[in-house]
């Protein structure tokens, strides 16, 4: 057997655990916290593949291995690694506690309505979208990942970042920060998790199902649930096939270009994506912010005409929807396309700009598809009967980077 033992935030490894064993893996400083049998084998985790080729070694010969680990193994931790290489039927996994866990207790908040994500090894912009779309986030770091850097990439939003180092040990340090301060200092090397949070939201209700608040029971919401100026929103038809071709998921970004009432951005923070909405007018940002607010949504709103706002965006979004933009519609969905990693969605009531459109689509890379969407809704006539009643035409183009592209990464 393959005995996993989690240390660091819960208790140590009995002496009878490793009282057996031929070899013990661990990083150093659990291997140093331990009293090892004279005759094991002992070895630093460093990189992986070493370390479970001479696991495999002992396991052939029925030798027993016991692996240390931080908190909770099983948990964004070496179980799946060991469970894949040897078969989950050879593990003992005995957890401690883990570090987010052991975060959350320590500044009294429950954690059932938390999402957690790994940055170790990972893209810090996944970690980033889901703490800007998520009132309560925990989030692994790692080299590269860590406080400072979470905190320059998010100095805009309204979050406190609580800063969790050497849990579990004499070092112990627990630290809410700003993400201006988090970004200032160097954090070292010591830090388990950062928590970040939406302080106001952070003591959600009672849960049934744990994780991130409860996805919605549909998409695509009635106009009449969104405050508009004349008539001026996507109509639900429209919003509803936008909305499967941007795909708004957890850790995504979704820019909302021209978004005039917010419909389409509200609707995608409601599906866990990180939004940002661009709108020109002054009371085109305020009604966006008021439907945002209305439908618990966190959406960033930026006030500028496109495509001059889009250079003030730092961030590289996976998906966009170009909702107005008049003559300049080609230079704005250009602008768009040249950035978006995954798809660009246009809304176009006027057929001409239909062709510099997709242009500005294909000349970016993107393979190109549309539809003119004409719905007729039911209407009722006086001595109940119903008509049919026609909306507007709206062509709608939507440009997908090949697969291979976005694995490599030429979307900037």
């Amino acid at each position: 057997m393959i005995t996993v033992v989690g240390t660091g935030t819960g208790a140590p490894p009995s002496d009878d655990v490793l009282a057996g064993a031929g070899l013990v893996v661990g990083g150093r400083r659990h291997l140093d916290a331990v009293r090892l049998p004279e005759t094991a084998e002992r070895v630093v985790l460093g990189p992986l593949g070493p370390a479970l080729d001479t696991i495999g070694a002992y396991v052939e010969k029925d030798a027993p291995v016991v692996v240390l680990a931080s908190g909770d193994p099983g948990f964004f931790g070496i179980v799946r690694v060991l469970a894949e290489r040897f078969g989950p039927e050879r593990l003992d996994v005995r957890p401690g506690v883990s570090s987010v866990a052991a975060a959350f207790a320590r500044i009294g908040l429950p954690w059932d309505d938390a999402v957690v994500v790994s940055a170790h090894g990972r893209e810090l912009r996944t970690a980033v979208n889901v703490c800007r779309a998520q009132p309560k986030t925990a989030v692994l770091t790692g080299p590269g990942a860590g406080p400072a850097e979470l905190g320059a990439a998010l100095r805009d939003a309204a979050r406190v970042l609580v800063v969790a180092s050497g849990l579990g040990s004499d070092a112990e340090r627990v630290e809410r920060v700003t993400p201006a301060e988090a970004a200032a200092r160097d954090w070292g090397t010591a830090v388990n998790v950062v928590l970040c949070l939406d302080e106001a939201r952070a003591l959600g209700p009672v849960r049934t199902v744990a994780g991130p608040g409860e996805r919605p029971a549909g998409w695509a919401l009635e106009e009449a649930e969104f405050a508009h100026r004349d008539s001026m929103i996507t109509k639900f038809e429209v919003r509803a096939l936008a909305l499967a071709r941007l795909g708004p998921r957890p850790g995504d970004l979704v820019w909302d270009v021209g978004a005039g009432s917010g419909s389409v951005a509200v609707e995608c923070a409601r599906l866990g994506a990180a939004v940002t909405a661009v709108e020109k007018t002054a009371d085109g940002v305020e009604r966006v912010r008021a439907n945002a607010a209305a439908h618990g949504a966190d959406v960033r709103v930026v006030r500028g005409a496109a495509p001059e706002a889009l250079a003030e965006l730092a961030e590289t979004p996976d998906a966009v929807f170009v909702g107005g933009g008049g003559r300049e519609l080609p230079a704005i969905v250009a602008a768009c396309a040249r950035r978006a990693r995954r798809t660009v969605v246009v809304a176009m009531a006027a057929l001409d700009r239909v062709p510099a459109a997709r242009e500005a689509l294909t000349s970016a890379g993107l393979t190109c598809d549309g539809v003119l969407l004409q719905s007729s809704r039911l209407a009722p006539l006086p001595g109940d009967v119903t008509r049919l009643a026609a909306t507007n035409p709206v062509f709608l183009l939507w440009g997908v980077r090949p697969p291979a592209a976005v694995e490599e990464g030429v979307a900037q």
